[in-house]
C-alpha cells in the first residue's frame, strides 16, 4: 500500500512508470492508459462532493483570491472534476495535464496556473492531497497546504512541503482566518 499512496497525483504515465519501474516493457503502457480513462470515465457521473469544496472556494472568491483549479487529470477528468464541485462561479480557470509538458511533481502545472491567474508565487496559495501536489508547489515557490481527504498521511504531506495540514477542505474553511491564506 505504500508505493499506491505514494503514486496517487501522478500523470498517467508517471504512475505507470512509479508503479511497474523504469526498466520495464513500455510496450503496453499506452493501452494501459486507454483502460484506466475508459474505466475512470464510468465513474464521472457518480463522483461524490467533497466536504466543503464548493464553500471554500466561494469563500476564497469573496476574499479576493483567484481560483485556479489544477490536476494531474486530462481535461476531460477535470471537467467531471469540477462538476463534482460545484462552484465554477468561484474558479477564475482550470489547467489540466493537456495544458503542460511535464506534469506534478514538476512545477509546470503551478506555473501555467500562476500564470492563468496573473498571480505571483510568492502571494500565491495551493491546496491539495498528494505530496506530488506539495512538492510541485514547492519547486514553484508557492505556499502549500495539505489535505488529508486525498489517503496521503499527514507526514508524507509534511515532508512533501505542506505548511500545515487540514483534514479536508471544511477543516481548512473553518481555520480560513488563520491559515496560509490570512498570512499571504
Amino acid at each position: 500500500m505504500h508505493a499506491i499512496h505514494r503514486a496517487i497525483g501522478l500523470p498517467g504515465g508517471d504512475l505507470i512508470a512509479h508503479l511497474l519501474g523504469d526498466d520495464r516493457d513500455t510496450s503496453g503502457d499506452d493501452a494501459l492508459s486507454d483502460a484506466h480513462d475508459t474505466l475512470y470515465a464510468t465513474y464521472f457521473q457518480r463522483l461524490p462532493r467533497l466536504p466543503g469544496a464548493d464553500r471554500l472556494l466561494r469563500a476564497l472568491d469573496r476574499d479576493g483570491w483567484r481560483v485556479v483549479l489544477v490536476t494531474s487529470a486530462s481535461s476531460k477528468e477535470l471537467e467531471a472534476l469540477t462538476t463534482a464541485i460545484g462552484a465554477d462561479d468561484a474558479v477564475t480557470a482550470t489547467a489540466s495535464a493537456d495544458d503542460v509538458d511535464e506534469g506534478k511533481p514538476a512545477p509546470d502545472p503551478i506555473h501555467h496556473a500562476l500564470d492563468l491567474a496573473g498571480a505571483a508565487a510568492e502571494r500565491s496559495v495551493f491546496v491539495g492531497d498528494s505530496a506530488w501536489d506539495m512538492k510541485a508547489a514547492t519547486r514553484a515557490g508557492v505556499a502549500c497546504l495539505g489535505l488529508l481527504c486525498g489517503g496521503i498521511p499527514r507526514a508524507d504531506l509534511e515532508e512533501a512541503g505542506a505548511r500545515a495540514v487540514y483534514r479536508d477542505p471544511a477543516h481548512l474553511l473553518d481555520d480560513l482566518a488563520t491559515s496560509a491564506f490570512a498570512r499571504i
